[in-house]
C-alpha cells in the first residue's frame, strides 16, 4: 500500500504486535525487547513469504503495526505467518529470564495512508483488541505461553473458519470484549494450546461455555468489592485455582442446611 494525494482508502489486512509486560521493563532493558520483538516478527513475514512492497509497517514502541496489501492471501497471516511467529518465539525465549510474550490483533478493512503513516478503523480495531484487557488476562492464565491472537469476527469467519494450511478454527474460542466503540465479540488462540484457557476476570465468554468436571459448565468468575476472586462452583472436594497471575487453595464443601456448595 502507498500514500497518495488522493488518500483513498485501500483494503488490507491489520496486524498489530503488542509486547506483554513492556511497561516493567527498564530503559536499559527496552532496547534488547525491541530487537528481539522486530526479529522475530520480521523472520515470520519472510518466512510466510510476506515482504515489501506488499509490507507496511510502523514502529510503536513497544509494539509493531503492519498492513499487508490485499494481495496477500490473508490465510497466509493466520496460518502460516502466526505459526512461525510462534516458533520463532519459543526459540527465542529459549534460556531466557525474561521471556518475551506478545498480543497479535488482526482485522481486515479499509486503511487510509498519508505521509505519516496508516489509519482508518480497522487499524483501529486490530490495535484495541490486542491490547483488550481479555487478551491480557488469557496471556497471563497461560504462563507457559508466549503469544495469544485475536481476530475480529470478520476475520474468524472469513478466514479462519474454512480452515486451511496451519489454520484450526477448532483452537479458537469467542469472548466478548469492551472498547471504546462498545461491546464486540473476537475470537482467541494460544498457538500450542488445544483451546485458550478462560481469563480468571474481565472476560465474558461469547461461546459455549467449556464443561467443568461433573457436567456443569464452568462457572463464572465474580470480582468482590474487596478486590478477591469469588467464583461459585456446584463440585465438591479440595484443589486449587489460578487467578491474578497466582495459584490459590480452595475448599469446597456441602452445606446440609441449603443443601448447596460453598
Amino acid at each position: 500500500m502507498t500514500g497518495d494525494a488522493s488518500n483513498e482508502a485501500e483494503y488490507g489486512f491489520v496486524v498489530h504486535l503488542d509486547t506483554q509486560g513492556s511497561g516493567r521493563l527498564s530503559d536499559t532493558e527496552k532496547p534488547e525487547m525491541r530487537r528481539r520483538l522486530y526479529d522475530v516478527s520480521d523472520r515470520a513475514f519472510d518466512q510466510a513469504g510476506i515482504r515489501p512492497p506488499r509490507l507496511y509497517q510502523e514502529d510503536r514502541g513497544d509494539g509493531i503495526l503492519s498492513v499487508l496489501a490485499p494481495t496477500v492471501p490473508p490465510r497466509r497471516v493466520v496460518g502460516e505467518w502466526l505459526e512461525y511467529l510462534h516458533q520463532n518465539l519459543r526459540e527465542s525465549n529459549v534460556g531466557r529470564t525474561t521471556p518475551l510474550r506478545l498480543r497479535v490483533g488482526l482485522h481486515i478493512g479499509p486503511v487510509t495512508s498519508d505521509a505519516h503513516g496508516r489509519s482508518g478503523r480497522a487499524v483501529d480495531l486490530a490495535c484495541r483488541l490486542g491490547d483488550s484487557d481479555v487478551a491480557r488476562a488469557i496471556l497471563a492464565a497461560a504462563p507457559t505461553a508466549p503469544l495469544v491472537a485475536v481476530v475480529s469476527d470478520r476475520v474468524y469467519e472469513e478466514v479462519v473458519q474454512p480452515g486451511g494450511r496451519w489454520v484450526e478454527p477448532e483452537r479458537y474460542r469467542s469472548f466478548d470484549v469492551d472498547l471504546k466503540e462498545g461491546r464486540r465479540s473476537a475470537w482467541f488462540m494460544v498457538p500450542g494450546l488445544p483451546q485458550p484457557p478462560t481469563p480468571a476476570q474481565g472476560a465474558t465468554p461469547a461461546a459455549d461455555p467449556v464443561a467443568a468436571p461433573g457436567g456443569g459448565p464452568s462457572p463464572s468468575p465474580h470480582p468482590a468489592p474487596d478486590g478477591h476472586l469469588v467464583q461459585y462452583n456446584n463440585n465438591h472436594g479440595n484443589g486449587q485455582f489460578y487467578a491474578g497471575g497466582r495459584f490459590g487453595d480452595i475448599h469446597i464443601t456441602h452445606n446440609p442446611a441449603t443443601g448447596g456448595d460453598r
